[in-house]
């Protein structure tokens, strides 16, 4: 198969972590990004506010179920960020860097959706698995109390 999906599932924080990042370098003159490579957070979508006289843009995650954030940063100095319906319009864009809707002579996105289907349901087994994670509940620690704190001194104690 040529031209395999090279994109990894990523996190909210890791997405801010790397929002961050292109901010403190959007004055540089050769910004050097701390994560380079092709990224999709799930269920988020990426909104813009101007302000200031339409200056300073200010951009935002915000969470939107069922909704794709693409991030590209390859060549290790620019954020490439796009919002997406769907996974596999994501990891399109992310492969070939056209949106769904282009024309290419080289192919179209159904074409490219049929010999990526494997690698695209890699991706939603991932997402499952998170997901089942996420919504799998944590045991809430007893709480504290004077009896369980002389236990503990008094078996340190005897030792």
């Amino acid at each position: 198969m040529k031209n395999p999906i090279h994109a990894s599932i990523i996190t909210v924080d890791q997405a801010r972590a790397m929002l961050k990042d292109q901010r403190e370098q959007r004055d540089e003159r050769f910004p050097q990004l701390a994560a380079s490579g092709q990224y999709i957070l799930p269920d988020y979508r990426l909104t813009r506010k101007r302000e200031a006289f339409k200056i300073r843009r200010h951009t935002f995650l915000k969470k939107h179920f069922r909704s794709y954030v693409a991030f590209d940063s390859d060549n290790g100095q620019t954020l490439w960020i796009h919002n997406f319906p769907s996974l596999s319009e994501a990891c399109f864009w992310l492969n070939t860097g056209l949106k769904p809707n282009d024309t290419d002579s080289a192919g179209t996105y159904q074409g490219w959706k049929e010999e990526h289907v494997a690698e695209i349901e890699v991706l939603k087994d991932q997402l499952r698995a998170q997901h089942k994670e996420k919504k799998r509940p944590v045991a809430a620690p007893k709480p504290v109390t004077v009896t369980t704190v002389k236990k503990v001194k008094h078996a340190k104690a005897k030792k």
